[in-house]
């Protein structure tokens, strides 16, 4: 089923942080996601001890920066497992900064 991404990172995940701050914060990171193409957008999402908060733009200061066109995130959402690993090896899934940060990324989608 497909993901409608302005909401999950609009609605969703800010909600799902609010819910579940500690939790959140156990992530302990700031990330910049770039979904790129249509209904694709900018976000900073901070989870570290000064968070929990995701805001639309880009405003620096992130420990990882995720860059990934709409389509390509969907892919990801739908199983980050299997096809995360298949999407970084051939280059649609860009990560920049500490990549070991993207990988708990996860934990933090299941939140929502």
């Amino acid at each position: 089923m497909a993901v409608d991404i302005q909401k999950l990172f609009n609605e969703d995940l800010p909600a799902a942080l609010v819910a579940h701050p500690d939790t959140a914060k156990e992530i302990g990171a700031k990330y910049q996601i770039n979904v790129t193409g249509d209904g694709g957008g900018e976000w900073y999402i901070d989870v570290s001890a000064s968070g929990p908060k995701c805001e639309k733009g880009a405003p620096g200061g992130a420990d990882c920066t995720i860059t990934i066109a709409a389509p390509d995130f969907q892919k990801l959402h739908e199983n980050p497992q299997a096809n995360g690993t298949q999407l970084f090896f051939s280059g649609k899934l860009k990560v920049g900064g500490n990549p070991a940060l993207a990988l708990k990324l996860q934990k933090l989608f299941a939140l929502a």
